[in-house]
């Protein structure tokens, strides 16, 4: 609210002036000053300022002797605290006076105007509270209520449509049904078309033998009647019950129909059998609501039976398909192996149904796809690339399949592979070609500024032109390093001490950390072996990682960056409290110029960061992957084997097994 008036108590002259004028006038506050807790009082009867700002020491009167006097004079605004003595003992009574906030100082203005804010919005809160008749009360406590249901009911429909166990859905169905509409007990009845009869599929409250036994003609029953009509149906409310057949009676009920694309399939139905308590309007819109959910779990349960119906088709389309298809089951023994992965494999015998994979296919590739595999959970998958000869390659996809095996899908991705050297070559090439006039462009820009004055607006496109200028060189400079990296330049091996190349690429982003007010700690096992590798290519790649590590986590964050050996390999671990990278990004991250879209609209950068880390890992035939969720953080972690020549052969995550972790 504009224009509220604030009365700032502070002995410090500097400081009243410096939080009056500089920081709440600025925000828009008409500013009232007190040079003691005395003159706070008297200002503070005489204007009836809307908000305290007070200091605790002060002469005279102190903070909070100036809060008692306030309280004492029966004058209730709300009062904000500050001391640069904080103590557990003084926040304790602080709150006790009643303080809205307690401010340690030093605080930045930020800081300060929103707990002005916060004080001042919660006042006029507890004040229209107060205020409000009480019948507005209740339409507000009744409105909290419709919402609190409508919301209940948008998680329900979001969960109940995304199972798949028929019978959990629908019991889900009626237990909402029940719970949200006040009722004793509810049951949802489905349609037998070959008899024209409902009977029970879920119910709550309701005996086992009325579950087992009720059943309802179409023709003459209520239940029926929503069938024929396709409309809800409202009954009772009065003392007198009504009968549905020979044993049971309702005082009170609603029907709602569950309604497929073309037909009405069942009902659902809430009742009262002891209260006389009429349903309201809302209620059959809830109800028809989550009908509708039921309705299209029903209908997805036919089409997953359908599904297993055609089966067989699909079976019969693999055998015939252009891909290379091999599934094998728990023990790693063929059970499917379609005619081009026979061939290309080279697989000649009839009778390889049931043998172990290791007896009817030679290809080291496959074999070691589906033994680093072994500890992929149910339903996840692992991505590999098959070298068929010296010009063929394919996309392999293994996949696990719950209580069947494992199944391998590859793609021949030859042509692919061919243009994606074209690609890097013309890259390369444009890049290349690229500097010497974006050269001459920020040589002209200089001599234009230095050729005279001139204006504001000039000046700001200059900046711009700069600006544009150095943005395109970075990206023409990481387009030519990863190009340099997959044409495996630079690959000149050396030893290597891992823990010196951590640290000198944690000190070159020294500025960067502390602009973000960042924690970052650095655990090193002590005496790791060097490894071989390209000390520079190396350091690159720990300088992106943990600048990706700055850059995406927001100020006062905390970082680790972890450094260990494990068995023949050094791994090295990042992680941060960040913004975290969306599950279905996940697979992408390590693409040329991939971003997520909230990294692409809130942050600068290229999308080649993450493809040259993978780059250079790839060159030290290393591993990397990353565990990350959205608002809690990612961490990356990279296996680089001490030697080359032996590559990490578990991608599990490894865990420290030898020396003492060290900070600094």
């Amino acid at each position: 609210m504009p224009n509220e008036r604030i009365l700032v108590v502070e002995d410090s002259a500097p400081m009243r002036e410096f939080i009056a004028q500089n920081v709440l006038a600025a925000a828009g506050y008409d500013v009232l000053t007190a040079a003691d807790g005395r003159e706070g009082l008297v200002l503070a009867q005489d204007l009836q300022p809307d908000l305290i700002l007070t200091d605790y020491a002060m002469p005279h009167l102190n903070g909070l002797e100036l809060i008692e006097a306030l309280r004492e004079a029966n004058l209730h605004v709300p009062i904000i605290l500050m001391t640069a003595e904080g103590s557990e003992a003084l926040a304790v009574r602080a709150l006790r006076a009643g303080v809205y906030d307690y401010l340690i100082k030093p605080v930045t203005a930020e800081v300060l105007v929103e707990a002005v804010r916060n004080a001042l919005q919660r006042h006029w809160q507890s004040q229209i509270r107060e205020r409000l008749p009480a019948h507005l009360l209740e339409a507000n406590r009744r409105l909290e209520k419709r919402l609190r249901e409508l919301g209940t009911l948008v998680n329900i429909g979001t969960n109940v449509t995304a199972m798949l166990d028929l019978q959990q859905v629908l019991n889900s169905v009626v237990e909402a049904a029940v719970n949200l509409s006040g009722a004793e007990e509810g049951s949802l009845m489905l349609l037998d078309e070959q008899n024209g009869e409902l009977y029970v599929r879920a119910a709550k409250n309701f005996d086992q033998k009325t579950v087992h036994t009720l059943r309802l003609p179409v023709r003459d029953s209520l239940a029926g009647q929503v069938i024929r009509s396709g409309k809800p149906m409202v009954i009772g409310g009065k003392d007198d019950p009504v009968r549905l057949n020979t044993q049971f009676l309702v005082k009170s009920m609603v029907c709602v129909p569950l309604r497929a694309p073309d037909k009405v399939i069942g009902v659902l139905s809430v009742d009262n059998r002891l209260q006389a308590r009429s349903f309201e309007p809302h209620d059959v819109q809830i109800l028809s609501l989550l009908a509708d959910f039921a309705a299209v779990a029903v209908r997805n349960a036919w089409l997953h039976a359908e599904m297993i119906r055609e089966r067989d088709t699909l079976d019969a389309i693999l055998h015939d398909t252009d891909d290379y298809v091999i599934v094998v089951d728990t023990n790693d023994c063929i059970l499917f192996c379609n005619a081009t992965a026979r061939n290309a494999f080279g697989i000649t015998r009839t009778d390889f149904v049931g043998k172990p994979i290791d007896q009817v296919i030679s290809h080291p590739e496959v074999l070691a796809l589906f033994a680093k595999a072994k500890d992929v959970l149910s339903g996840r998958s692992r991505r590999s690339e098959i070298t068929l000869g010296d010009d063929k390659f394919l996309n392999a996809q293994l996949t696990v399949i719950e209580n069947v095996g494992r199944a391998v899908v590859m793609q021949d991705i030859t042509h692919l592979k061919q243009l994606d050297r074209v690609k890097s070559d013309f890259v390369a090439a444009v890049a290349h070609d690229l500097r010497s006039p974006l050269t001459a462009i920020l040589g002209y820009s200089e001599l234009l500024v230095r050729a005279g004055p001139l204006n504001e607006q000039q000046t700001r496109f200059m900046e711009q032109i700069t600006a544009s200028v150095h943005s395109i060189t970075a990206l023409i400079t990481e387009l030519l390093e990863l190009s340099r990296i997959e044409a495996g330049f630079n690959v000149d091996l050396e030893p290597v001490a891992m823990e010196r190349v951590v640290r000198k690429a944690i000190e070159s982003l020294q500025h960067q950390k502390t602009q973000r007010e960042h924690t970052l700690t650095l655990d090193v096992v002590p005496n790791l072996p060097p490894l071989i590798g390209n000390p520079l290519r190396l350091q690159q790649m720990v300088t992106n990682l943990v600048g990706n590590a700055i850059k995406y986590t927001p100020k006062r964050g905390n970082i680790r960056v972890s450094l260990w050996r494990d068995a023949d390999n050094i791994v090295l671990q990042v992680a941060d409290n960040g913004i975290g990278i969306p599950v279905e990004d996940q697979p992408y991250v390590f693409d040329k110029f991939f971003r997520s879209e909230r990294a692409a609209s809130e942050y600068d950068g290229t999308g080649l960061g993450l493809s040259i880390v993978k780059g250079v890992v790839d060159q030290h035939r290393g591993r990397i992957w990353l565990e990350s969720q959205e608002g809690v953080g990612t961490t990356f972690t990279v296996v680089l084997p001490l030697s080359p020549s032996n590559p990490d052969p578990d991608p599990t995550r490894p865990r420290r097994t030898t020396g003492k972790l060290v900070a600094s």
